[in-house]
């Protein structure tokens, strides 16, 4: 890499540069902004129309852009005058990664509705907290999110517009078919928008069991995806000219689900924005992933470190050409320095990078790539980035030196401005314009940011974020269960698995088939443990009766 990461950025953010960066002050807090973002996102949308190259790849479908903002009109007319939405009004988009995902969003955030993105693994009961913790007026959804999700939107008299029905299934009496209500023709509804906004509600487990809606405005999403673009450029500028993927027309595959933040927004809106091709898949196979990158020269690869894992180690990888890519890598869990050299070992032009971002922040974070990855293997990324600034502070938040460890603070035009109707979360977690992270770190005197542990009690899944206390809430429903707690374990190949230790009230009787059972009705698939350990012996406690959770893996699984 010819330019160091600074002065790449001193580049990049410069003066009459697409990317200008200016300091902008609002409400007493100052942050570095993009000048030339947008102040919403249709202005986004709008710029896709009529371009008549390839937008979305899914199976053997093909969509231009053009067609995408066909759609997007039509549904966007369809929420409107059929469904009546006004601006404001919280719209929920429950199904697996299909075309209809991206136009939902788009049309949504174009009338002034706020998007809700409904995790497609949750359970009824899930469903439906969020469906009345939203107030939504409508849920757009496939056949299997309609079959869970009927009853509680029956329930709460929300209507759903179903995407890709069984054709043969009967239909609830608030389901209509989306090919009877998005007709191609219609045109887009004239509403004025803004910046200050709220644009998408993503949720977020909660520590204490429920989840919590994290808003964005459309600013902050313009904003976002300027971000990423940058660093997109910054890393450009360091590779120079004749860098990998230079010759190639962007391209991302998506492998990560849109409702999650990453999927939608650093992959899927930055290829709306910047018109570059998206390859969907139906689900995640390795070999499949293969295929598709080889076939349409696939450039940047965005996923969670299991995913890499899986790529690497299908037995027909070396069968498939990914010279193509220029990026592998991705976030949402620790990567181990193992599988860094691997991907730097295994792609010809692939080099490896890690980000380091949240829900909160939209997913944008200080990230880390090529050389920097092999020299600095258990790092996140430098800082601080074009437009974020990263501190570690003291329980008295107190601003800490070089290798000096504490909680990761975060400031830029990228985080969320709260949490649905929770404003004492909202508060505790956004100071003075900072987001407390709830991770622990340091800074070397490099600039090189390094996450060591989390202050919150949760575990990472091959990057979907479990909450020991909602897993252990489940499990005290069971009426045999005296005592429960949670905890990670480490796990190569998905970061952590989740696991749990239990006593048993006296003279009751539970296996662990039966637990899982028990949970299977109440959580999603990914925050069922995987290991289970059913002690005779009170689990171990501190002197104020906390649990000793660190004690915990050696002791029930050594």
């Amino acid at each position: 890499m010819g330019l160091s990461f600074q002065e790449a950025n001193a580049e990049i953010g410069a003066p009459g540069s697409p990317f200008e960066v200016i300091d902008v002050e609002r409400d007493g807090v100052t942050n570095r902004t993009f000048k030339n973002a947008p102040s919403d996102l249709r202005q986004i949308f709008d710029t896709a129309r009529g371009i008549d190259e390839t937008f979305i790849v899914y199976e053997d479908e093909n969509w231009t852009f053009a067609e995408v903002m066909e759609e997007v009109d039509a549904l966007s007319y369809a929420l409107v005058h059929h469904y009546g939405v006004t601006p404001g009004e919280r719209v929920g988009i429950a199904m697996r990664n299909y075309p209809e995902w991206i136009i939902s969003f788009a049309a949504i955030l174009s009338i002034g509705a706020i998007s809700v993105s409904m995790n497609a693994w949750w359970t009824a009961q899930e469903l439906e907290y969020a469906i009345n913790d939203a107030e939504l007026s409508i849920m757009i959804a496939d056949t299997e999110r309609i079959e869970r999700g009927a009853e509680a939107c029956q329930r709460a008299n929300v209507r759903m517009l179903g995407v890709r029905l069984d054709e043969l299934a009967p239909l609830a009496p608030n389901v209509e078919h989306w090919h009877d209500v998005v007709i191609r023709g219609a045109a887009m509804p004239a509403v004025t928008l803004s910046a200050d906004m709220d644009a998408t509600i993503l949720y977020t487990s909660g520590t204490t069991g429920s989840p919590k809606g994290a808003v964005s405005t459309h600013g902050t999403i313009t904003q976002t995806v300027f971000a990423f673009a940058s660093g997109a450029a910054v890393s450009a500028a360091r590779r120079g000219p004749d860098g990998p993927g230079s010759a190639l027309a962007p391209s991302f595959i998506l492998i990560v689900p849109l409702f999650h933040v990453t999927g939608c927004i650093p992959v899927m809106m930055t290829c709306f924005s910047f018109h570059m091709k998206l390859v969907m898949m139906y689900r995640w196979e390795p070999e499949r992933a293969l295929q598709l990158i080889e076939r349409h020269k696939v450039t940047t690869f965005v996923g969670v470190p299991t995913q890499s894992w899986d790529l690497i180690e299908s037995p027909h990888f070396l069968d498939y050409d990914t010279s193509s890519l220029a990026s592998v890598g991705g976030g949402g869990a620790p990567a181990p320095p193992a599988l860094i050299n691997r991907i730097n070992g295994s792609f010809k032009n692939g080099r490896p990078g890690l980000g380091y971002g949240m829900t909160e922040t939209n997913a944008y974070g200080p990230r880390i790539e090529g050389d920097d990855s092999i020299t600095h293997p258990n790092s996140t990324g430098s800082v601080p980035t074009l437009v974020m600034d990263v501190e570690i502070r003291d329980d008295q938040s107190r601003t800490l030196g070089p290798n000096e460890s504490g909680e990761i603070w975060m400031k830029s035009p990228t985080l969320i401005r709260g949490f649905w109707r929770q404003p004492e979360v909202t508060l505790s977690m956004l100071v003075n314009g900072w987001l407390r992270s709830g991770d622990l770190g340091r800074i070397d005197e490099d600039g090189y940011l390094y996450v060591e542990d989390r202050v919150k009690d949760m575990i990472i899944r091959a990057g979907e974020n479990v909450y020991s206390a909602e897993v252990e809430a489940a499990i005290y429903e069971h009426p045999a269960v005296y005592e429960a707690a949670v905890f990670g374990l480490p796990d190569e190949r998905l970061g952590e698995v989740v696991a749990c230790a239990v006593v048993l009230k006296a003279g009751q009787h539970l296996s662990e088939d039966e637990l899982r059972a028990h949970l299977q009705k109440r959580l999603a698939n990914f925050k069922i443990p995987t290991r289970v350990a059913i002690s005779g012996d009170s689990l171990p406690r501190n002197a104020a009766g906390k649990f000793l959770k660190r004690e915990m893996p050696g002791r029930y699984f050594s």
